[in-house]
C-alpha cells in the first residue's frame, strides 16, 4: 500500500509542472491574442522576457495602418494645422505660399512621426508606469514595466482598423478635428468653440485610452504585485499624466 501512496504523491508533486505547459505555449502570437482576453497572463508569463520584439512589431504594424489610412487621416491634419495657424500670431504673418509650404512639411512629418511616436509613447508609458508604480509599493521591474506598456498598446492596432472601417463611411467634410474618428466624447465636441483644455481632458475618455489603461492597471497588479485597487488609482495618475502634453500645448496657444 506505500507503493501506490509513494506513487500519488509523485503524481500530486509533478501536477503543478502543468502550468509549464502553458508557458511553453506563449509563442509572441499567443501573446497578442490573449492580450484581449487573458491580459494577466500574458503580463505574468512575459515579465521578465525582452519586449523590443513586440515593440518594434506593434510599431510597424501602427505606422503602417497609419499609412494605410492616410486618405482619412490628411483633412483631419489640414484642419488642426489651419487651426493652429489661425489662433498663432506668427500664422497671421505668414503669406498663402508659406502656409500651403507648412502645412505639406507638417504632413510629411506627420508620416514620419506614424513610425517614431509608437515606440517613444511605449518607452514613456513604461518608465511612467514604473516610476508611478513605486508611489504603490510595486516590485515592477523596468524591464516588466516595458512589457506591460508595450503589449497595453495593442489596442491601438484595432483602433487604426476601426478608423479604416470609419472612414469608408464617414463624410470627409466631419473630419474637422483629431478626436473626429475617437469613440469617445471628443467626438461630440466643437473644436473650434470648446476650451483646448477641456476638449484635450475629455477627449481622452474615449473606448481605447481607457482600454490601455485598464491593460495598465491590470499589467501593474500583476507584475507589482500590488492589489487591483492600489494599481486602479495608479492608472488615474498615468491617465492623467498622459493629458499634460496636450494641456501644455493648449495653454501655449
Amino acid at each position: 500500500m506505500t507503493q501506490p501512496s509513494t506513487s500519488d504523491r509523485g503524481t500530486g508533486i509533478d501536477s503543478p509542472s502543468a502550468p509549464p505547459a502553458k508557458a511553453e505555449k506563449s509563442s509572441l502570437l499567443d501573446d497578442f491574442m490573449d492580450i484581449f482576453y487573458s491580459p494577466s497572463s500574458v503580463f505574468a508569463r512575459r515579465a521578465n522576457r525582452d519586449f523590443w520584439v513586440p515593440l518594434i512589431i506593434i510599431t510597424v504594424i501602427v505606422g503602417g495602418l497609419f499609412l494605410a489610412n492616410r486618405d482619412v487621416f490628411e483633412p483631419i491634419m489640414e484642419a488642426e494645422f489651419a487651426r493652429g495657424m489661425a489662433q498663432s500670431a506668427q500664422g497671421n504673418k505668414l503669406t498663402p505660399d508659406q502656409i500651403a509650404a507648412a502645412s505639406k512639411f507638417a504632413t510629411k512629418f506627420a508620416l514620419v512621426g506614424a513610425f517614431v511616436g509608437p515606440p517613444i509613447a511605449m518607452l514613456f508609458i513604461g518608465f511612467v508606469l514604473w516610476v508611478v508604480g513605486k508611489f504603490f509599493d510595486a516590485k515592477q521591474t523596468l524591464n516588466a514595466a516595458m512589457v506591460v506598456a508595450t503589449f497595453s498598446y495593442v489596442p491601438r492596432i484595432v483602433e487604426g482598423v476601426v478608423a479604416r472601417v470609419q472612414g469608408m463611411f464617414v463624410d470627409p467634410d466631419s473630419l474637422d478635428n483629431r478626436f473626429s474618428l475617437s469613440l469617445g466624447i471628443g467626438r461630440f465636441l466643437d473644436a473650434d468653440t470648446t476650451s483646448p483644455v477641456v476638449l484635450g481632458l475629455l477627449g481622452r475618455i474615449d473606448l481605447f485610452t481607457i482600454w490601455v489603461t485598464v491593460l495598465l492597471v491590470i499589467g501593474l497588479a500583476v507584475t507589482g504585485k500590488i492589489s487591483r485597487g492600489k494599481a486602479a488609482i495608479a492608472g488615474v495618475v498615468i491617465w492623467l499624466a498622459g493629458a499634460l502634453p496636450v494641456l501644455a500645448s493648449a495653454f501655449r496657444a
